[in-house]
């Protein structure tokens, strides 16, 4: 292979990892701004669905951070990042499950007015960051984890939005409370995946000579 073969190929490389840490930050913004704001009304609202989705969105900010941080680092890094993702994924299912145990014996109903209306807000939030990450949900493990957790967040936010209509028309906390462990079963799902997939590529990487991380 020719020098300046080699010097497209880097270049190409480094484009690409330009691309992915803009939409990460981008991303990254959405997540930490949805986290904030869905936190406070979910409380406000004593809303266990709505402080799931919260804790989602505090957990994919972390996550996206992560992602960054190894855009410049070999394969090995990045496969111990999508791990710490899983690892993080998996103990925010935990935390989801102990809310919705203490919401269904000592809770009451949300106020559904703030819970629709934040629910509605973080889906557009989440489709716009599922948006960003649609091109690069196949570049690697790293950047397929992270589409996976946009991916999930829609499919929060809806389970949300249908909770806030039953919460209305039932007017009982039972499917606030339902959703929140579904989303919780959701984390723990795509946790156990992400933790599968990780360990599966650290394992093929084990003989291989550790990177040095550029730039």
């Amino acid at each position: 292979m020719s020098a300046g073969c080699c010097d497209a190929k880097g270049e190409e490389l480094a484009e690409l990892h330009g691309r992915q840490r803009r939409v990460l930050w981008m991303v990254l913004v959405i997540n930490a701004v949805l986290f904030v704001a869905e936190f406070t009304v979910g409380w406000l609202a004593r809303s266990v669905a709505l402080l799931a989705d919260s804790l989602d969105m505090f957990g994919d900010a972390a996550v996206y951070g992560f992602s960054i941080w190894v855009l410049h680092r070999g394969a090995r890094w990045r496969a111990r990042a999508a791990f710490a993702k899983g690892t993080l994924q998996l103990a925010f299912g935990l935390l989801v499950l102990g809310q919705a145990a203490w919401q269904a014996t000592r809770g009451s109903v949300p106020e559904v007015e703030a819970m629709g209306l934040m629910g509605a807000v973080a889906l557009a939030g989440n489709t716009f960051a599922f948006y960003l990450l649609w091109s690069h949900r196949s570049d690697d493990i790293n950047m397929r984890s992270t589409w996976l957790c946009s991916r999930n967040d829609l499919i929060a936010n809806t389970a949300v939005l249908g909770a806030t209509a039953l919460v209305w028309w039932l007017d009982s906390r039972w499917p606030d409370v339902i959703v929140g462990v579904a989303i919780a079963a959701l984390f723990l799902q795509t946790a156990f995946g992400v933790l599968r997939d990780a360990r599966t590529e650290l394992a093929e990487l084990r003989h291989e000579p550790e990177a040095t991380p550029v730039g």
